[in-house]
């Protein structure tokens, strides 16, 4: 099972950590190894910031009750004083390191010695908070079977409404040296927590149970809700600050974690320790999990086109490649048909070569698709055919070895494909004119391939289609990942989004090519299709609406409807299909199979969208 706080190294490697981000104040007095002579309490060490007033210094004799024990990952138990102060800034619970398995109990009464630190899940590097910890410990078990302190509810009235506080700008935005403020901000509300025994109510699933061991849940079950029973990430402002990850204490060999979908109910009381890992920020981890209540959340299946109308739709299949079991290809084969009602056009992201991951040089994905294509016509489905450009080993990004690209489908009995002098890997395609309309050079084409944008990221596959002798021009795009970007429970408030600056150049790339296309007909039927890895109301979006050129398509659909992805908790937007001024009335719809369920396909949701051109 994947660690909560994985640690490479030990307690040395904590301290490089605290001292590579700051953390360490006070190293000199730390060296000198004083103890007060006064009794050191959990309060103490916590303090009111979210950095101990001793991190980095010994502690002895500190009592508590032992409230979690954790024998997996990172080893070590939670105690927590039964006697709290009168600042609700400061937590009265506190992480014990081990590194090896406990030798505690729930229940029992100790008192440890040892040094104090702040341990970074993910690094210094992660922008994550850090947990306050004691490492090294010694531990004496004072009696045993005692009562637990009592858990602090977390519900839709103690979680504030406001996020964070804005980061310190001396400090590079960090709100590590800003006094807490729990009935003010969300963040610090879970912080004056930290390490302390709380508890959960009866809350709605809003992120599906994972392959770790995990669910996301919404104490505030009105916030920002989704139609389906998530809850929407519609903002940079609008983070949803009653989502938490729900994890269990017992080993999943031990006791298997409880499958759930987005909109079930996590009912009775969940309680334990709450934690903060480098996977989702503030976790409670569960001594006791609630009853998972099933909801009844069903795959949604599209409206087919009509004859006149064309249907055009964009799907992540997530690394698809022959090595993948053939259930995969068949799943996936009856969304395309059933849920989708075989689309005249569909965008692929994420096909991989004929050796999926093997880093061999093979590059072609002939034996991908026909697998694929074979599969969806024993669903049922048309005889699609395809068209792509094969990329450069290795120079696309995604998983090495696996030359992921985006591909078109397209069923001939509806839509025809205009071949023109198709381009390679490195050939731009670029616009001309054929009877006073605009054109593709190469089709199929990547636009603007030299590009520094594009290094080490899917190139756009353009394409020029017939239908019912109208040309339409797609555009499959695959913009670089978020892979680098801080959590919203970052220490810096806001987090950067680093990855942004590159889907910000894509962006503006394809906008570019847009306009050439609009520049020569302006009643050119332009889509632009595919997983943008960035949201409708994103600067990426903006780049690509640039002008009046795209309009992002999802927007037309009402709040509770826009998503195509589930992250912590948060349905969001990573996949769209945006479209040129000539295209006014259309029908588009985000069809729900993959993102709101544990069993998923890929982790996307296919897109689609009908209009007569």
């Amino acid at each position: 099972m994947r660690s909560s706080h994985p640690r490479s190294a030990a307690v040395a490697a904590l301290v490089a950590t605290a001292l590579a981000t700051g953390l360490l104040a006070g190293t000199a007095d730390a060296a000198e190894g004083a103890v007060s002579a006064d009794p050191i309490r959990i309060h103490d060490i916590q303090g009111t910031t979210r950095i101990s007033p001793l991190n980095g210094k010994p502690v002895a004799d500190v009592h508590g009750i032992v409230t979690g024990v954790r024998t997996y990952g990172s080893r070590g138990f939670w105690i927590q004083d039964p006697d709290a102060d009168d600042n609700p800034a400061t937590s009265e619970g506190v992480f014990v390191f081990t590194g090896s398995v406990p030798t505690v109990a729930v229940g029992d009464a100790v008192k440890v010695s040892g040094t104090v630190g702040e341990y970074v899940p993910g690094g210094a590097n992660s922008g994550n908070q850090s947990v306050t910890q004691i490492a090294k410990p010694t531990v004496t078990v004072l009696s045993s079977g005692n009562a637990l302190p009592e858990a602090t509810a977390v519900n839709e009235y103690s979680v504030p409404a406001e996020y964070a506080p804005a980061g310190d700008p001396a400090a590079g935005g960090s709100v590590n040296g800003l006094t807490l403020e729990p009935s003010r901000y969300a963040l610090d509300f879970y912080e004056s927590l930290e390490g302390m025994n709380v508890r959960i109510g009866t809350s709605r699933v809003v992120g599906a149970t994972d392959a770790y061991g995990e669910l996301w849940v919404t104490v505030k079950g009105w916030e920002n809700a989704a139609k389906r029973g998530g809850t929407v990430y519609g903002s940079y402002e609008s983070q949803n600050t009653g989502r938490l990850q729900i994890q269990q204490l017992a080993p999943l060999a031990q006791q298997p974690f409880p499958v759930a979908n987005v909109g079930d109910k996590l009912t009775g009381t969940t309680e334990g320790p709450l934690d903060f890992n480098q996977f989702g920020g503030y976790t409670l981890v569960a001594r006791a999990l609630g009853t998972v209540k099933a909801g009844t959340l069903a795959p949604e299946k599209t409206k087919a086109q009509s004859p006149g109308e064309l249907a055009v739709a964009t799907y992540n299949v997530e690394n698809l490649d022959p090595t993948d079991p053939q259930e995969k290809f068949d799943n996936l084969a009856k969304a395309v048909v059933t849920n989708l009602a075989s689309p005249d056009i569909v965008a692929l992201e994420e096909i991989q070569d004929d050796n999926g991951a093997k880093n061999d040089g093979t590059v072609s994905a002939e034996q991908t698709l026909t697998k694929f294509t074979d599969a969806i016509k024993a669903a049922g489905g048309p005889a699609y055919q395809w068209r792509s450009v094969t990329p450069e080993n290795n120079k696309d990004g995604g998983e090495p070895g696996g030359n992921i690209r985006q591909v078109f489908l397209f069923n001939p009995e509806r839509v025809s494909f205009t071949d023109r002098a198709a381009g390679d890997a490195v050939t731009a395609t670029g616009v001309t004119t054929e009877r006073g309309k605009a054109a593709l050079t190469h089709s199929p084409g990547r636009i603007d391939p030299a590009n520094p944008a594009w290094g080490d990221s899917r190139k756009p596959l353009a394409g020029e289609f017939l239908f019912r002798g109208r040309t339409v021009f797609v555009i499959a795009n695959h913009f670089a990942s978020k892979g680098g970007d801080e959590g919203l429970t970052s220490h810096h408030q806001p987090p950067a989004r680093k990855s942004e600056e590159k889907r910000l150049l894509q962006a503006q790339a394809v906008n570019g090519f847009v306009k050439q296309l609009l520049a020569v007909d302006k009643n050119a039927a332009v889509l632009a299709v595919g997983d943008i890895n960035d949201f409708e109301f994103s600067g990426t979006a903006k780049a690509l609406e640039d002008g009046g050129a795209l309009y992002s398509a999802i927007k037309s659909l009402p709040k509770a409807e826009r998503y195509s992805y589930v992250y912590q908790g948060n349905a969001q937007v990573l996949d769209q299909i945006l479209t040129s001024p000539s295209i006014k009335n259309f029908a588009y719809d985000s069809v729900h199979i993959n993102a709101e369920f544990s069993a998923q396909n890929s982790d996307h949701d296919p897109q689609v969208l009908r209009f007569r051109p």
